[in-house]
C-alpha cells in the first residue's frame, strides 16, 4: 500500500509540530535563575539570609552565599546547601548575623541549565536584628524608680534626731534654773540672821534685865523704907 505525497506532508507536519510543543514545554520546565529569590531576614534575635527555589522541574540546584565588600567576595557564609525546588518554592536557610545595609551575592548552580547569581546582589535592610529588640531593655530604668522612695526616707530618719536635740538642749536649761535658787535662798538667811538664834537669845535677855531692873527698884525701894522707919 503506497503512500501519497499529501499523507507524507501531513504527517511531516504533525511531527515538527510534536517536537516544536515539546521542546517548549522542555523550555518550560527547565531551571532558570529567575527562578530563585533570596532575602535577609530575622529569626527572633538572630539574622538569617534565606533564598527560595519556585523551580517546577525540581532540578537539584547548589546554593552557595557571600559577603561583598567594595564588590569582592569578603567571606563565603557558611557552607553551600542543595536544594530541590517546587512550584510552591522551597526555601533553604543560611545563619548570617547581618549588618544593615550589607551586600551579599547568592550563587546558584543547577546542572548544565543555570551557573549564575541572583541579581540584583541582596541588600540587608537599614535596622539589624538586635537593633529592633533593643527596646525591650527599656524597662530597667523602673527599677531604679525605688531609689527616690529610699532617698526620700533617708530625710525622715535624719529628722528624727532633731527632737532629742532638743530634749538634751532642755535638761541643763532645768539645772540651771534650779542651781542659783538654793544659793540665793542661803546668801538671803544669811543677812537677815532668819537662820539663826540670834532672835530668841535676844528676847530672853531683854527678860532678863526688866527681871533685874525690878529687883533693883525693889530692892532700894525697901532700904529706903527700913531707913524712914
Amino acid at each position: 500500500m503506497s503512500i501519497s505525497r499529501r499523507s507524507v506532508r501531513i504527517l511531516g507536519v504533525a511531527s515538527a509540530s510534536a517536537a516544536l510543543a515539546l521542546g517548549f514545554a522542555g523550555n518550560a520546565l527547565a531551571c532558570n535563575i529567575s527562578e530563585f529569590s533570596a532575602e535577609a531576614t530575622c529569626d527572633g534575635t538572630s539574622g538569617v539570609i534565606t533564598v527560595t527555589d519556585k523551580d517546577a522541574s525540581a532540578t537539584e540546584a547548589t546554593v552557595t552565599v557571600f559577603l561583598e565588600n567594595n564588590g569582592a567576595d569578603a567571606k563565603q557564609i557558611g557552607t553551600a546547601q542543595t536544594v530541590k525546588g517546587s512550584r510552591e518554592g522551597v526555601t533553604i536557610t543560611f545563619a548570617e548575623d547581618w549588618q544593615p545595609n550589607a551586600a551579599y551575592r547568592v550563587h546558584v548552580k543547577a546542572g548544565k541549565q543555570v551557573d549564575k547569581d541572583i541579581t540584583p546582589n541582596l541588600t540587608t535592610p537599614s535596622k539589624a536584628c538586635k537593633a529592633e529588640e533593643s527596646p525591650s531593655p527599656t524597662p530597667t530604668p523602673t527599677k531604679a524608680s525605688p531609689t527616690p522612695s529610699e532617698t526620700a526616707s533617708t530625710p525622715a530618719e535624719s529628722g528624727s534626731p532633731t527632737p532629742s536635740a532638743t530634749e538634751s538642749s532642755t535638761a541643763p536649761a532645768t539645772t540651771t534654773d534650779n542651781a542659783p535658787s538654793p544659793a540665793a535662798g542661803s546668801s538671803n538667811l544669811a543677812e537677815t540672821g532668819a537662820n539663826s538664834n540670834t532672835g530668841m537669845i535676844a528676847g530672853i535677855a531683854g527678860a532678863f534685865v526688866v527681871v533685874g531692873g525690878g529687883a533693883v527698884y525693889f530692892g532700894m525701894r525697901r532700904r529706903g523704907a527700913n531707913n524712914g522707919s
